[in-house]
């Protein structure tokens, strides 16, 4: 019981570090331009398919996740990255979570980006949430692990919150769904291999 408490009270560095990174990023930029400009949005690293076909820019499948669109757009992040990157990082470790939110991130730009080109419709995307929902597909398979629960998570709850997540997303205009979708795929798979059960005597 004492190394649990131990190992639960583990500081959140990598947590914190993406939260501050992603805050960094933000304040530059406004000092600098416009964050709600999708061409200066696009200009800093955004997610934007034609510079990825006619010029392999595909470093922006990287560098658009730490972009936010406005205030509102980085607090609503950074709130839900605070709240679920504790979990898993004291669940994960300091390495996995952070291969898992790095991972989690591309994987939901390269879906965004499947899904433009599938509808010909193309957008400016940005933002931590691909990544964000790889931490919440993590926390499914953690609570999975650990027979339903873990911690305060239950398996429903789990299932009502992505069902409450994706359903607000889907019923929104401007909100990038194949990201999210993407996001917490990959999360969900990488937290199976990444994730290892810690048994306590």
């Amino acid at each position: 019981m004492c190394e649990e408490m131990i190992m639960y009270k583990k500081k959140p560095y990598m947590t914190i570090a993406l939260i501050v990174i992603n805050t960094l990023v933000f304040i530059l930029l406004e000092f600098i331009g416009d964050t709600e400009d999708a061409s200066f949005m696009i200009s800093h690293g955004g997610m934007y398919p034609p510079d990825i076909l006619e010029h392999m820019q595909i470093w922006r499948f990287f560098t658009s996740m730490f972009l936010h669109f406005g205030f509102l757009h980085l607090l609503n992040n950074m709130v839900l990255l605070g709240a679920a990157g504790v979990i898993v990082e004291d669940a994960m470790g300091h390495i996995a979570f952070t291969v898992l939110y790095l991972l989690s991130g591309i994987a939901g730009s390269v879906l965004s980006f499947a899904g433009m080109i599938k509808t010909d419709d193309y957008a400016v995307a940005a933002g931590a949430s691909g990544a964000i929902f790889g931490l919440i597909g993590a926390l499914v398979w953690i609570v999975i692990a650990n027979k339903g629960q873990y911690k305060d998570l239950t398996k429903k709850g789990m299932i009502f919150m992505i069902i409450l997540m994706l359903a607000y997303g889907f019923s929104t205009n401007g909100v990038d769904n194949f990201g999210h979708v993407g996001g917490l795929a990959a999360g969900f798979v990488i937290s199976i291999v990444y994730y290892r059960k810690k048994r306590y005597n």
